[in-house]
């Protein structure tokens, strides 16, 4: 058996090994020539990115616990839409399951947006011990109400700084020109530091780096790496100032016909098929910056404690947009 591709460029069949999935009346095992049931899930991306081979492995681990029970169909390279289109899907019913940025459902979860703030989480397992602890478990009720049951929680990964010149420490930043995301919150962030933050398409970041326009920017590993920025930006302070927090969801339409017993599973099999994704993601980023160096560039070494005192000033102007600045410090003690 295998899995099937489908992409707006047209089907692309892939064996990935066998899966075959379906479901189960009740508690009661299925007779041998019941169908599988079609669990139907998106991907933005090519068969062959971490967005897509977490489901892949989703569907062995299920096939796995639950054999010949469901039947999992992966569409790719975005071809039913966005974030925005696939979360529509999934309350209509005509997506089963899909990843999604917590950004992008702040439409419906505005209390997201805690995730954003930046300089908050000092590494993975920081991230690991906020979103599987209390804070996480509210969040997962919200979505909840909202027509989503949201079985885990990933990490695509962080923004850096990059410059011409070394930035070790937030007092750096004070007095230089930075290219930042066409966002108020982005733009706020670093001109509290003092910098004079300017938006730059990114299309023009290298030639505004090169020739002086901005001095330093953010930008992730892969993307430091994708567009060359190290030719004319060779430092990176690995400040992970932001980190892109995501979901790994299904509509609640789908999960609540499933038995007690299959929810069960597909939170089990959630966990491990997240775990696999923020290795593959982090592989993906690490792989980038060892590009970079090989070719010249040099990590900056920086204490993220001293960034977040200096982001203190910051926090307590934007905590009444995400829940009060008890909630940011709740994020940020968290062990």
């Amino acid at each position: 058996m295998s899995f099937h591709f489908k992409s707006d460029r047209g089907s692309i069949a892939a064996t990935f090994g066998a899966v075959c999935l379906g479901l189960a009346a009740a508690t009661v095992a299925p007779p041998a020539f019941a169908e599988p049931m079609r669990v139907t899930v998106t991907s933005l991306y090519a068969p062959s990115k971490p967005q897509t081979l977490v489901w892949v492995k989703f569907g062995e681990l299920l096939e796995d616990r639950l054999p010949g029970e469901f039947e999992v169909r992966i569409i790719t390279d975005g071809a039913l839409g966005g974030e925005k289109e696939e979360a529509e899907g999934i309350l209509l019913g005509s997506i089963n399951g899909s990843l999604s940025t917590i950004a992008n459902l702040t439409t419906w979860v505005p209390e997201g947006a805690l995730f954003d703030m930046p300089f908050m989480f000092r590494d993975q397992a920081h991230i690991d011990a906020v979103m599987n602890g209390p804070i996480g478990q509210e969040m997962k009720g919200l979505y909840k109400a909202q027509g989503f049951t949201v079985l885990d929680f990933i990490t695509y990964g962080s923004r850096n700084v990059i410059s011409k010149a070394p930035i070790d420490s937030p007092d750096d930043v004070a007095g230089k020109t930075m290219r930042v995301l066409p966002s108020e919150l982005h733009v706020d962030l670093w001109d509290s530091l003092g910098a004079n933050p300017t938006a730059v398409p990114i299309t023009e970041a290298y030639g505004a780096l090169e020739t002086g326009v901005v001095d330093y920017m953010d930008m992730t590993k892969s993307g430091f790496d994708a567009l060359k920025l190290f030719e004319v930006a060779p430092y990176l302070t690995e400040t992970n100032h932001i980190w892109a927090l995501g979901v790994i969801y299904f509509g609640n339409n789908f999960f609540d016909k499933l038995s007690p017993e299959q929810q069960a599973v597909f939170q089990e099999v959630a966990a491990e098929a997240t775990d696999y994704f923020d290795e593959l993601a982090a592989a993906e980023q690490d792989a980038s910056l060892q590009k970079t160096l090989a070719a010249g560039a040099e990590v900056v070494a920086t204490d993220i404690g001293a960034w977040q005192t200096a982001m203190e000033p910051f926090w307590d102007s934007y905590a009444d947009k995400v829940g009060g600045i008890e909630r940011i410090k709740a994020v940020v003690d968290t062990r």
